[in-house]
């Protein structure tokens, strides 16, 4: 038995691989040859079984995807845009998850209200990945990436509190009144556990020194909060994101640049392996989905899909370009919405590509669950046919629209390399002014410096005497300096957050090569 589980467990990492190189060479989404790989391999002998369970998916893939995407949420953006995000991620998924479930019903009336729910709540919330990837690419405006990500973030709560709602309704008849007491108690309890947990495990992470132990503290910590939460009947996809978001406000002061990296780069591979093999996992399922949506014509089949995916994309564009000018009505203090112009509105609605979310939520369905075949193939439909129509014509649009601005993207970040540099001369300066450092030591880092100031550069050039503690202390204090000036930047709201962590990514690499040198 575990003989053949470790078999399983090698051919979806081959597949995993092998579509991985083959969307980068052909230039296509991953997910596709991810699934079409899967159900290739389904027709191996023993594969066509290896299934996950959905207590699996739901309590494990779910924690670790909103957790991470949570923790990257740049703060002072998301504040900013606060409106806008909460009118695409609150009002047009609940739009979406209930106009899906009336098109649902009216197309297969034999589908219940609850299922049908369910299917609206999986195929409602976003997947930002691969449209920020070509926006960021490409140069699109900062606000219009902010948007989409903060939008994603928070409609995956949104649309699992929905699915959670669902899953109740399988379970028990509820009410309107009793729905909407649900809603409030799981939504409210949730916000607040997850900020005691954030909150707690700050404290806690300020004591622990060790790059592993820090790994280990943040791949608990979703479970933490998710799980107890799902246990006393609050949301644990909320909590959760909450968590995640609170710590992600405060990584830099609560981790050293060691452990920036290390974990930087586990949870990189984690998600990458999470997000993968969903979609392997779906086209391993395909064939038994297949056989169970048997008793529905091809056409059928076809027809509802169809209807699906309409209503989610002409819904979204409608919302961006009718609904969403709107919202400036609304009152309270937020940036104006003739800020985002028409093209750039557009671009918003057409960039609503489905991805591992909407998977995790459909594999996650109850096996005893009516009509769960149809969920998920409907689901399915739903991501690949985003991913492909919308995810591959999104680049084209964009330039279309005139909406790269790779140049800017370029002149932001040497304009924050050049004021890290000279915050470092600055604190040079002054040491060497204070009698800390000897004149020599100091023109030797002033020459170091300016030339990595002339040349744009992000790695300071090793000298010869990093085994020196004199130098090692200096070159601490240097850094130190470049990184308060990528907070201040960042704070006055000069530099965007991609632009904040790229750079003090660098200087963690730095500090890194530092350590592991000689004493």
């Amino acid at each position: 038995m575990i003989e053949a589980y470790l078999i399983v467990a090698v051919v979806i990492a081959v597949i995993m691989l092998v579509g991985r190189g083959l969307a980068r060479h052909f230039g296509i989404p991953q997910a596709i040859p991810l699934v079409l790989l899967g159900v290739a391999a389904s027709l191996l002998p023993g594969m066509s079984k290896a299934a996950v369970a959905p207590e699996v998916i739901l309590n494990i893939y779910l924690p670790l995807l909103v957790y991470r995407a949570a923790f990257l949420t740049a703060p002072r953006e998301t504040k900013e845009d606060a409106v806008p995000i909460s009118v695409m991620a609150f009002g047009l998924t609940c739009v979406t998850a209930l106009a899906v479930m009336l098109a649902v019903h009216l197309a297969v009336p034999q589908v219940g209200w609850p299922v049908a729910l369910a299917l609206g709540a999986a195929v409602s919330p976003t997947d930002p990945v691969a449209a920020t990837s070509i926006m960021q690419r490409l140069g699109a405006p900062r606000r219009l990436v902010t948007i989409l990500e903060g939008e994603s973030l928070v409609n995956d709560a949104v649309a699992l509190t929905l699915f959670g709602l669902a899953l109740t309704a399988l379970a028990e008849p509820v009410t309107l009144a009793d729905g909407a007491w649900l809603m409030i108690r799981v939504v409210a309890g949730a916000v607040l556990y997850g900020l005691v947990i954030g909150w707690a495990v700050a404290r806690f992470r300020l004591w622990i020194k060790d790059s592993g132990a820090q790994i280990v503290v943040s791949l608990i910590t979703p479970f933490l909060a998710y799980l107890p939460a799902e246990h006393f009947g609050l949301s644990g996809v909320l909590a959760t994101i909450t968590t995640g978001f609170y710590l992600g406000m405060r990584a830099h002061g609560l981790l050293q640049p060691a452990s920036r990296l290390t974990g930087n780069a586990f949870w990189d591979v984690l998600v990458f392996l999470l997000e993968s093999s969903l979609f392997v996992l779906l086209g391993l399922e395909i064939r038994q989905v297949i056989a169970g949506v048997s008793n529905y014509s091809a056409a059928s089949l076809a027809g509802t899909a169809l209807i699906v995916i309409a209503v989610i994309v002409l819904l979204r564009l409608l919302w961006t370009m009718v609904v969403f000018p709107l919202a400036k009505w609304l009152p309270g203090k937020h940036l104006s919405f003739d800020r985002i112009a028409r093209k750039e509105r557009l671009v918003m609605g057409w960039a609503g590509m489905r991805g591992a979310i909407t998977l995790a939520v459909a594999l996650s369905i109850p096996l005893t669950a009516p009509n769960r075949p149809l969920i998920i193939f409907l689901a399915a439909a739903v991501v690949l046919v985003t991913l492909i129509g919308q995810a591959t014509t999104l680049a084209p649009l964009l330039r279309r629209l005139g909406l790269g601005e790779s140049e800017k993207s370029v002149v932001e970040e040497a304009t924050a390399r050049e004021a890290t540099m000279e915050a470092a001369l600055a604190r040079l300066d002054r040491l060497s002014s204070d009698g800390q450092v000897d004149d020599h030591m100091a023109d030797v880092f002033r020459q170091l410096l300016e030339l990595r100031l002339d040349r744009v550069r992000a790695i300071l050039d090793d000298d010869g005497q990093s085994g020196q503690s004199e130098t090692r202390w200096l070159r601490k204090q240097l850094a130190h300096a470049q990184r308060e000036k990528l907070d201040e930047l960042y704070s006055k709201g000069k530099i965007s957050a991609g632009t904040q962590r790229h750079l003090i990514h660098e200087l963690d690499l730095e500090d890194r090569r530092r350590a592991s040198g000689p004493p």
